[in-house]
Parts: structure tokens; sequence; C-alpha cells
């Protein structure tokens, strides 16, 4: 579609973006906190942990500011549930309370909309050692985490996040890595957790309608549209396949309280269904969320399976992530997308499809709240930091996103990753995603010192013209 006229930016756009808890504070076993399942996991050799991170927790009136002049409209962070309740259950740590409410106080001092995540990753480690989220038990621990959230935070903060990335922790659980000592779970153990997950999601949001009057929730998940390799209509079901088990299952869930078909099928076919107990169905029926949040990186290419080992490969640049199941489909290459320093796809067109597909299959407003490329940025001399290639991808994505916006999309704003320099869960410091450089390197913490990249001001530019101005 080649329209005569593009429409603006809507006036009441989000222009913000986002962090993670354990990706960005720090003090990690400070005031009361107690360890999550991240911080007891296996690390990557030679890579930074997650131990001081970019002291965020001690630097958050120094980082909103800087948040604030480059003009944001809104913040996406998480909270940490070990920080909130340290026991997963029980007992309330005021001092994380407090570090929270102090954060968002000086958000909204600043003009900028709270937006909370409410669990990216971190289960407490002492949930873990119960059984995870392969245990019912954590469905109400999750609520009543949530309450006290919605009890202590629900009259400022407007936006809730539910789980970030469920797929991703169900499809790649790998790729959040397993604490020492530990194995991976199997693909049944993984659905039988993802089955929880949702019944607490949908839980949480009825809660969320009930306790905040102004609040709006939805889920959080890492959403792209797929290509098919060919025009043989074997590849065009291949490709199916990836959307309704890798993105619409878990979002058909969430938004329509059911199980996708096609999915169900595979998940009874492999013998890898959950067990639906007595009131499942209408516990997720009654979740309704408000909006869906998407993070969006890059899209795939899919072809027919040969019903063989070599349906499966690892995603270039990520041995974490495997993509292609055999008998299901199988990833290809794409001449027409280009690539990142990792390996990973960049397609900005993929993020118009994928919005299109979204909203025409809910009718919900859409959040962007991740999308970003990861480098090895260089500080050079004078403080400066020439990320020409994060304006250049940030650039083409805001402009695929402005279509989708003019093909008749609803999206509420977009939130790239990341806000400031965050601790990459593979890779470190050596790739780096924020308009914020923190002087530090993987084991040298040098200063801590934040600079403004060019990607920064140029951000700023952006806002403030409220996307009409994306030279």
């Amino acid at each position: 579609m080649i329209y005569t006229n593009t429409k603006d930016f809507p006036k009441s756009f989000l222009w913000g973006a986002s962090t993670s808890a354990y990706q960005v504070e720090g003090a990690w076993n400070e005031d009361g906190k107690s360890p999550s399942i991240i911080d007891m996991c296996n690390h990557p050799e030679g890579t930074a942990d997650f131990k001081i991170a970019s002291d965020h927790y001690h630097r958050y009136k120094e980082d909103v500011k800087l948040f604030a002049e480059m003009g944001l409209k809104a913040y996406r962070f998480s909270i940490a549930w070990t920080r909130i309740i340290p026991y997963g259950v029980g007992e309330i740590n005021e001092k994380g309370i407090n570090f929270y409410n102090d954060l968002i106080d000086e958000l909204i001092k600043n003009n900028i909309e709270p937006i909370v995540t409410m669990y990216h990753f971190d289960l407490p480690y002492v949930l873990e050692q119960k059984g995870g989220w392969g245990n019912r038990d954590t469905i109400n621990a999750f609520l009543g985490y949530a309450k006290v959230l919605f009890e202590r935070f629900g009259s400022k903060v407007k936006y809730w996040l539910t789980i970030n990335e469920q797929n991703t922790m169900i499809l790649h659980p790998g790729a959040i890595g397993t604490p020492k000592g530990s194995t991976l779970p199997s693909k049944k153990e993984l659905y039988k957790q993802n089955h929880h997950m949702l019944l607490a999601q949908a839980l949480t949001m009825k809660l969320c309608h009930e306790m905040c009057a102004n609040g709006k929730i939805g889920p959080a998940l890492n959403t792209t549209a797929m290509y098919q390799d060919t025009s043989n209509p074997d590849d065009a079901i291949a490709a199916h396949n990836w959307e309704s088990i890798r993105c619409w299952n878990f979002l058909d869930v969430a938004v329509k309280g059911v199980y996708n078909p096609l999915a169900w099928s595979y998940l009874v076919d492999r013998k890898l269904a959950p067990t639906i107990q007595d009131g499942d169905m209408e516990i997720l029926k009654n979740g309704k969320p408000d909006f869906v949040a998407i993070n969006y990186y890059s899209t795939a290419t899919i072809a027919a399976s040969k019903n063989d080992a070599s349906d499966v490969s690892a995603r270039a640049g990520d041995q974490q992530i495997m993509l292609g199941e055999q008998g299901v489909y199988r990833a290809t290459e794409n001449p027409y997308v280009g690539k990142t320093k990792y390996g990973w796809v960049v397609d900005p067109v993929g993020l118009r499809m994928t919005l299109r597909k979204v909203y025409e299959r809910y009718n919900l407003p859409i959040l962007i709240t991740e999308n970003g490329i990861g480098a090895p940025d260089v500080l050079e001399e004078d403080d400066i930091v020439n990320d020409d290639y994060r304006i250049e991808y940030i650039k083409k994505h805001l402009e695929q996103l402005q279509l989708a916006i003019t093909d008749g999309v609803d999206v509420m704003g977009y939130c790239p990753w990341s806000a400031i320099d965050v601790v990459s869960t593979h890779q470190g410091y050596g790739k780096r995603y924020g308009f914020i450089y923190v002087d530090r390197d993987e084991f040298d913490l040098k200063d801590l010192r934040r600079i403004k990249k060019k990607s920064f001001y140029w951000y700023k530019n952006v806002i403030v013209t409220n996307g009409s101005d994306l030279a």
C-alpha cells in the first residue's frame, strides 16, 4: 500500500524507553532483597554479572534527570519481586517498596509516565527451589505479589505489564539460563509452567481491574510475523505453524482466554499438553487485557520441514536460541533483510507487518515495549559515542511504525530497548543498547559515569517533533 499521505503520530503517543530490574539496578543483595532465579544462574564466562549492573538502584535520580532531558514521555521498567517480597510470599520488604515509590515519584515529577513490568525473568529463588512455575502454588504467590503492587503503587501507575516474554521463557529456556547444578526442564514441564503463568496472568489482570480504577494492563510477548521461504504451499503451512505455536498460542490465551486450536493440536500430538483443571478455562476467559505489548527485534523466514534433525538450527549470533523443530518447520536465510554484527536479522518492514497482524487479530491498542540494536559502542575522546547505526535502526523502524499507524493500527507508544546501557544477559557490556552510555567494562567498574550518546540527542529531537523529524 503506497499512501498519498501518512498519518502523524498521535498527540498522546508515549515516546519512551525500557530497562529491566536485573539488568540495570545492581544492588542484588542490598536492603533486604533476596536472590532471584537469574541471580543464581550459570553466567557466561568472561562477561559481567548482575550484581552491580548499571547501579541504577543508587543512581536513579541522576538517570531520571537524563531521561527527562531526553524528553521521554514514558519509562518502562520492571519491579523485582525479590525486593518487594524477598521470600516470594509473606513478609513485605518496606525498603524495596520505598525504592520503587521514590523512583515512581521521581518519574512523575519529571512528567514521565511509569510503565511497570511486574515480572521480567526474575522469579524469587526460594520459589524456584519449591518447583517454580511448575508448582501451582506459584500462581497464588504471584497473585499475592500483584496485590501488594496494586495496593502500594496502583494510585500512581496507570500502565502495567504482567509477564515479560513468556514465550521466550517457554520456547527458549536456555536463553534465560539455568541455576547452578540444574538442567533445562523438559518440554512437557515447560508447557505445564506456561499454563500456570497464563492462569497467574489472567487472575492478575482481573485483580488489576478490581483494585486500580484507572489501571490498564496487558501481556508483553516477543512477537513477530513470519515469512514463508517460497511460494510453495508447504512453506506457507510451515510459516503459519511458526506463528501459531510461537506467537498466537500465547496471545490467544492472554486475550481471548482460549488456546490456539492449531497449537493445541500440536501440544496434544506431541504429548506436551498441560493438565487443565476444573475452573482453569473460566479463569483464562476472565483475564481481559486492555492492550497488548510486544517486543520486536527481527523476523525469521520459514520453510517446510524435512522431518529430520536438520530442521533445527541455532539462531545466528546466539547459540542459546534454537530455531526450527523437526516435523514442524525450519528456518532459512532471507536475502532481502539485513543483519547486525551479532547475526540478528534487521527487518523494519517486519515491524509493520507484525503490528498489522496483531491488531487485526486482537483489535486492542498495542504498546511497543522493546525494539533496538545491540552493538559494542566505543567511547571516543571528549566523551563522544557515535552510534549512527542505532539512529539508523530506530529511524527505519519508526518509519514503518508510522506506516502501520497509517494502515489503521492503534499504537499507544514506543519504548525501545534500552533507555540506558544495561547488562546484556549473554554478552555483558560488550553488547550495548542504550541511548546513555555507562562507563564501565565487564569487570572494571571505572566510575559508572553516564554519557549521552549521539542517539540521545537524535531521539530527543524525534520526541520534541512528535516523530515528524526523523532525519
